[in-house]
């Protein structure tokens, strides 16, 4: 199924499900200790469609190892710096780490490479996850930090069909960048936030995130039925107005629990294996904790 749209002369498509996910490389980071990493997104070019591909002829890197942890269930639309691969030893600018993914029956492939075009820092992840425009910033902004993640309980955990598991992150952040909605971020010509966002056409070259810190449970692996409560802020870009996401018109950060204390209950409608995974997100920077369930009959 697909929604036709018309924009100016142009004219565009936006599909629910059939479409095919580009794997995405995003670039490459060296930690203070100077190892490197690649970092990787897709876009699954669908809206509703969420697709499974395991770890195999689909889903696979090369060469080496064809597992590097990448996800398995994968989300609609745009995701971006989703997970990182070590950079293998001796890997040197003429050589290249190639993700490949094929779903709905077309076959996609992402180039990862050290050229130094590639480098990515804080303030570029800033920009691309929609926190500030193109270009912009301050030292306030630069000394941002990402938010502090962790999840009590074990890393590996069980779980029955129809139970609901409960689980525990804490999380704070150092307050940057400043929390602002995705309303206040609209152009407003001096008058303040639009009196009908949802009206407001896209007017950055960038994506627009709300700001301040959030926190969600999604699935990173894993084919089943999940369901999350209370309901949990999308972690994908959806920028239809009024989505339950911080890319959305009139979507506002919620505010911090007490002590930072996020519960969740999360119960599962089919046994296997789920890798789920939590993300704090400042709206620039974001930090994740990942808990393996098994889940039986």
């Amino acid at each position: 199924m697909f929604f036709p749209l018309t924009v100016g002369a142009s004219f565009a498509q936006t599909y629910s499900r059939g479409q095919n996910i580009s794997p995405a490389y995003e670039g490459w980071e060296e930690d203070e200790d100077g190892s490197r990493y690649f970092l990787f997104g897709y876009i699954n070019r669908n809206w509703e469609e969420e697709l499974d591909l395991p770890v195999g002829s689909d889903n696979f890197f090369a060469p080496g190892e064809p597992d590097r942890g990448q996800p398995t269930h994968f989300l609609p639309r745009r995701n971006r710096f989703v997970f990182r691969v070590a950079v293998p030893a001796g890997f040197s600018e003429t050589d290249e780490l190639v993700w490949t993914l094929t779903a709905n029956g077309k076959t996609a492939k992402a180039y990862a490479t050290l050229r130094t075009d590639y480098f990515v820092d804080d303030l570029v992840k800033a920009s691309e996850q929609g926190a500030l425009g193109a270009g912009s910033s301050d030292a306030i902004v630069r000394s941002n930090v990402a938010p502090e993640l962790s999840v009590e309980g074990e890393e590996m955990l069980t779980a029955k069909v129809g139970e609901p598991v409960l689980l525990v992150a804490v999380a704070k952040d150092d307050g940057v960048p400043k929390e602002s909605s995705r309303t206040s971020q609209l152009p407003s010509g001096g008058t303040g936030s639009p009196a009908h966002p949802e009206w407001t056409p896209p007017w950055r070259i960038t994506v627009g995130s709300a700001t301040g810190l959030r926190l969600s449970w999604y699935v990173y692996r894993g084919s089943g039925q999940v369901r999350f409560d209370p309901l949990q802020a999308k972690v994908w870009e959806d920028t239809r107005d009024g989505a339950n996401s911080p890319w959305a018109n009139r979507w506002k950060t919620p505010p911090v629990p007490p002590g930072g204390y996020y519960e969740v209950r999360v119960t599962f409608d089919e046994p296997g294996t789920y890798v789920l995974r939590c993300l704090a997100s400042d709206g620039a920077l974001g930090t994740f904790v990942d808990r393996t369930i098994s889940v039986t009959p």
